[in-house]
């Protein structure tokens, strides 16, 4: 019985006599595994960089927001009517078990002035424990200090585009700018954090106290009244405990009887970051059915072409039959024959596939990912197909009859 080693050698000889035509017919088997190397690595690269931004807003975080109302029969949309307070707050890092952090936000978009020039951006009123929330940490300077917090301070905390833009090489710490023609001194500047997952410029930001905003910049209708609440659970695991906490705390406050809407909604970006990835799972699953086809064609093709050559090569299968080939190393002959075309198709789509996810990357500034493991699944797929493509062929030619075969014109 011949040997695999002088099988596969014997395969490459045969498949070198036509390079073009076997090139052609691996070329199902090129484009899908392409496919694959490509699905992956972008999917990969995908998650990666939405799980990245999701992380980079904080980890275990909840958003509480003012809820939807209805004014003339007419339903008006999340954050129309002002109840979320400072207080509510405060109540939810002090009496939620599940909760470390909680932030209250009142922002708004202004023109920040320094010199001749001038930046248009959001200014964000907040308290320190925004920082532990957000994560955020310091590049130069300092945070504000609950002393500044309670007199509503005129200090800002500046994000890097903002510094780029607005004040360049000027090193910024103790600089004065005007905010709402309110004078406010730059005593820190925060460490780039880039995109977030709607592809806004997290840098492009001032954090000055809340109070600061509520009464000194844009002012405030309704005492104390916030535009949001950042919350930051324990860990992980108690996420959905302290989403609970935090709904029925302000339920509770709030006065909101049984079967009546409530005025707030909580958020857990955890939810987003699970439903972005399912989106992604949907689209992999499409091109996977994409690369299956191309598979499946490339497979038929490695078939049809093994039966051309097992006609092409019915005399010399009735010569090796002669000299005491017996149907096994036939068989086991057209077989590795069919699973080197395969394989070979599946090395040549891993390059390719390699190449495609490299200037993919390139050109959209995604990560792309390439995955050891889906390059050996490819090869072993391809493998799979050659054999699976092969056997008929391969049994075919097994069962000629030495006569008959030698007689074949």
């Amino acid at each position: 019985m011949i040997s695999p080693i002088d099988g596969i050698k014997i395969a490459v000889e045969t498949l070198r006599v036509n390079v073009m035509r076997s090139l052609l017919t691996v070329l199902g088997i090129v484009i899908g595994v392409a496919a694959v190397i490509v699905m992956v690595a972008v999917g990969s690269g995908a998650r990666e960089l939405i799980g990245d931004q999701i992380r980079s807003i904080g980890s275990n975080l909840i958003l509480v927001f003012p809820g939807a109302t209805t004014q003339g029969g007419a339903r008006l949309g999340s954050g129309s009517v002002h109840t979320l307070t400072a207080a509510d707050a405060e109540a939810i890092q002090t009496e939620a078990s599940a909760v470390k952090y909680a932030a209250p936000i009142w922002s708004g978009i202004a023109q920040v002035v320094y010199g001749n020039r001038n930046w248009r951006t959001r200014i964000t009123g907040t308290t320190h424990p925004y920082f532990e929330v957000r994560e955020w940490t310091l590049r130069h300077g300092r945070y504000f200090t609950p002393d500044e917090e309670r007199h509503g301070s005129k200090v800002a905390v500046l994000g890097q585009t903002v510094v780029e833009n607005l004040l360049g090489d000027t090193y910024p710490l103790g600089k004065v700018v005007r905010i709402q023609n309110v004078p406010v001194t730059v005593i820190g500047v925060l460490e780039p954090k880039g995109q977030s997952p709607r592809g806004e410029d997290q840098d492009d930001t001032v954090i000055v106290p809340l109070k600061t905003s509520q009464y000194r910049l844009f002012g405030s209708p309704f005492p104390g009244e916030v535009n949001a609440i950042l919350v930051q659970a324990k860990s992980l695991s108690v996420i959905s405990e302290a989403e609970q906490q935090v709904d029925e705390l302000l339920t509770r406050r709030h006065r909101i009887g049984k079967g009546r809407e409530k005025d707030f909604s909580v958020r857990n970006l955890t939810e987003i970051l699970n439903s972005a990835q399912k989106t992604l799972n949907i689209m992999t699953t499409l091109l996977g059915a994409i690369a299956a086809i191309s598979l499946l064609v490339g497979g038929i093709g490695i078939m049809n072409i093994m039966l051309v050559s097992v006609t092409e090569r019915t005399r010399e299968i009735g010569i090796r039959m002669a000299v005491g080939a017996r149907s096994v190393d036939v068989l086991s002959q057209f077989l590795i024959e069919a699973v080197v075309l395969s394989v070979s198709g599946g090395v040549i789509g891993i390059i390719v596939g390699a190449g495609g996810a490299f200037v993919f990357s390139r050109l959209s500034g995604w990560p792309a990912l390439i995955s050891p493991y889906a390059a050996l699944v490819a090869i072993l797929f391809s493998a799979a197909v050659g054999v699976f493509f092969g056997f008929y062929p391969a049994f075919k030619a097994s069962r000629l009859h030495p006569i008959e075969a030698l007689r074949y014109e």
